[in-house]
């Protein structure tokens, strides 16, 4: 009996607020997919620049002191613009963007650990629904993480196994091994088509932007768990018994997983990752 990496579901669309699936069973790897957080987050000058961007209200005319104005969307973390090229159209850009992975993380860990289909869709629609409860499994842009999750103790009282870490270690040493400068400014370069896939997920009036910084803080949010984590197993797959760590979101549970080391380490890379992309 195994526990899915990520809550999943099979319909391959976004999942948005109230919608509800059936999880499917199948280990999704989540740990990459923080780095990638990082590949969506800073270019929000590059787009308005280039007048990609969804306009923001105008008004016809300067609102008398009793008028409200229009609410405009808000960028939280904007940086200075990159310099403009012409980028592949969005339904065409997976040999781009696979061939730009490819070069930072390493031909090899890309061809290993990235499925590069629909790449630019697969982690705008995955980045978004990591703070709910389900991840579309169809969506994920990134392969499973080899084996079964380890448990420890008696079919009564089961608790996630301490060697069920080393499972991860491999891909927070690839996380590390990236240089979070140059994943900022690949990001800057390609946000574009991120924003232009975000619009297309049903956000016309947002900036997938503040999105990406939303989702890096709330997995910093994670808890941090010291000691074992027990299990439950109503049914066919292991749930956590505490019932707050079970009403954590599909990304705080696979950080979770990883355990507390793994985690640590994730987490000081993504402040990292936060501070490059905040500076210029």
């Amino acid at each position: 009996m195994n526990e899915p990496e990520l809550e999943v579901s099979p319909d391959d669309r976004p999942l948005f607020r109230g919608q509800r699936t059936t999880p499917r069973s199948g280990r999704r790897w989540v740990l990459l997919l923080c780095a990638v957080l990082v590949l969506l987050a800073a270019g929000y000058f590059i787009w308005m620049s280039r007048q990609t961007a969804p306009p923001a209200p105008v008004a016809s005319k300067q609102p008398t002191p009793s008028a409200a104005a229009p609410a405009e969307p808000r960028v939280e973390h904007p940086v200075a613009a990159a310099p403009a090229e012409p980028l592949p159209a969005l339904g065409e850009s997976d040999a781009t963007i696979g061939a730009a992975l490819a070069q930072l993380f390493g031909a090899g860990v890309f061809q290993q650990l990235f499925v590069p289909e629909a790449l630019v869709r697969h982690i705008v629609v995955t980045v978004d629904n990591l703070p709910r409860h389900q991840v579309a499994a169809r969506m994920l842009p990134f392969k499973s993480v080899p084996g079964t999750l380890h448990t420890a103790g008696d079919s009564a009282a089961p608790m996630l196994a301490a060697d069920n870490a080393a499972r991860y270690t491999p891909y927070v040493r690839a996380l590390e091994a990236v240089d979070s400068k140059k994943l900022a400014a690949l990001y800057t370069h390609y946000y574009p088509l991120f924003q232009q896939s975000y619009v297309e997920q049903g956000y016309p009036t947002r900036y997938f932007n503040d999105r990406l910084f939303e989702v890096i803080d709330h997995l910093l949010a994670t808890p941090d768990i010291k000691g074992p984590i027990a299990l439950a197993q109503p049914k066919v797959l292991y749930e956590y018994s505490d019932p707050e760590l079970e009403q954590l979101s599909a990304g705080q549970k696979a950080m979770l997983r990883m355990g507390p080391d793994n985690e640590a380490r994730v987490k000081a890379k993504l402040r990292e990752i936060r501070k490059a992309l905040q500076t210029p």
